[in-house]
């Protein structure tokens, strides 16, 4: 479903990824462990075309580039910085969302409203996002990256930052749709989270592949 191939990325004299190659499996969840700064967010970023490589390959699902749109629809990201609009309802963000990837007026309802119910959040559908708690966000972050039903998730340290309840409703709707065979790509720093979520599991530093 994804695979990289020889990646690197370099900002200045820092080289953020430095020869990365991996593929992932269709319906796996696939792990990306390493400390902070070891080039997780880079590789993500890389994935769904928001950084060009500098060096190497990506390719989604055996459809080339995500700099392709049509090979970008496969994709949904949950990035690590919050990708949502404080002013907007939680409905009217993953409402926006869903136009923006093209669907109909009545398919965008139909989907808010699953990605609200997925998300514990359709008794807050109303409500302005600037008045959520971080984990609630959080939740929310991930709804949005579901709501046009992507063929591969990409999901950036999603727990950061949350209260241990609010983690473990996270973890609970990871594993649901690791369990409905989701195609799943989850960076993170905590061993534990990779160990009780993931397939398979990536270790990597300073922007290589130490193990898999």
């Amino acid at each position: 479903m994804l695979t990289l191939t020889n990646l690197r990325k370099r900002f200045g004299l820092l080289t953020a990824v430095d020869g990365l190659s991996l593929e992932v499996r269709q319906g796996e969840v696939f792990g990306l462990l390493g400390p902070n700064g070891a080039g997780k967010s880079t590789t993500v970023h890389m994935a769904v075309g928001l950084v060009a490589p500098d060096e190497g390959r990506v390719d989604v699902g055996g459809r080339g580039a995500p700099s392709d749109p049509a090979v970008r629809r496969l994709l949904g990201v949950a990035p690590q910085t919050l990708s949502l609009y404080d002013e907007l309802t939680a409905e009217e963000n993953l409402a926006f969302l869903a136009r923006v990837y093209g669907l109909g007026r009545p398919g965008a309802r139909a989907r808010t409203d699953w990605a609200l119910e997925f998300a514990g959040l359709t008794d807050r559908r109303r409500d302005r996002v600037s008045t959520f708690s971080g984990g609630m966000k959080r939740r929310l972050n991930l709804a949005a990256a579901l709501v046009h039903e992507p063929a591969l998730l990409l999901l950036d340290e999603p727990t950061v930052g949350v209260d241990p309840q609010s983690r473990h409703a996270i973890f609970e709707r990871i594993e649901a749709l690791r369990d409905a065979g989701c195609t799943i790509v989850y960076t993170t720093h905590y061993m534990e989270e990779a160990a009780r979520l993931c397939n398979r599991v990536g270790i990597i530093d300073r922007g290589r592949l130490l193990a898999l």
